[in-house]
């Protein structure tokens, strides 16, 4: 499909169409670019070190919904922020899976979906994270969904 592109007389010309990014891939460029910062880094510079020729506008962008993600933090220097991965691609990947479950009503549907879907191997893995994990979860009593887990006793001691 073709685009419009300016000409010199402000003109339309037809041309190529850029091929669209897959969903998150912005986002990935730009953590990966923040964490080679070294440090907290202005989205100018982060836009001078991406490849490609993105808006100052498409960086402040990107960067407010990872901030809105909980992957960036920003703090405040002079009259605009300066920003700092709070996560690698890894934890964005988690970010954006605890979102989707956090939008489902049944989340042991979706996790049983989720799981039966894993390839053996991945499934052995997810097992393995699952045996090691220590401590309460994020949630509270009762997990996320409110219900105690079926191994938690519920007697009172005494």
């Amino acid at each position: 499909m073709n685009r419009p592109t300016g000409t010199d007389d402000g003109s339309a010309q037809e041309g190529p169409r850029l091929p669209r990014r897959a969903q998150g891939q912005l986002e990935s460029q730009v953590l990966t670019v923040l964490r080679s910062a070294g440090g907290p880094a202005t989205a100018g510079w982060v836009q001078e070190h991406l490849d490609g020729d993105l808006a100052y506008t498409t960086v402040i962008t990107i960067l407010s919904r990872l901030y809105a993600k909980k992957a960036v933090t920003r703090t405040r220097q002079g009259r605009s922020y300066v920003w700092t991965p709070a996560s690698d691609e890894a934890g964005l990947a988690a970010l954006r899976m605890r979102r989707v479950l956090d939008g489902e009503r049944d989340r042991e549907a979706v996790l049983a979906r989720f799981v039966s879907a894993l390839s053996p191997g991945d499934e052995a893995r997810l097992r393995a994270l699952l045996s090691r994990a220590v401590g309460p979860s994020d949630d509270g009593p009762g997990g996320p969904d409110g219900l105690d887990d079926p191994g938690d006793s519920a007697a009172p001691e005494g």
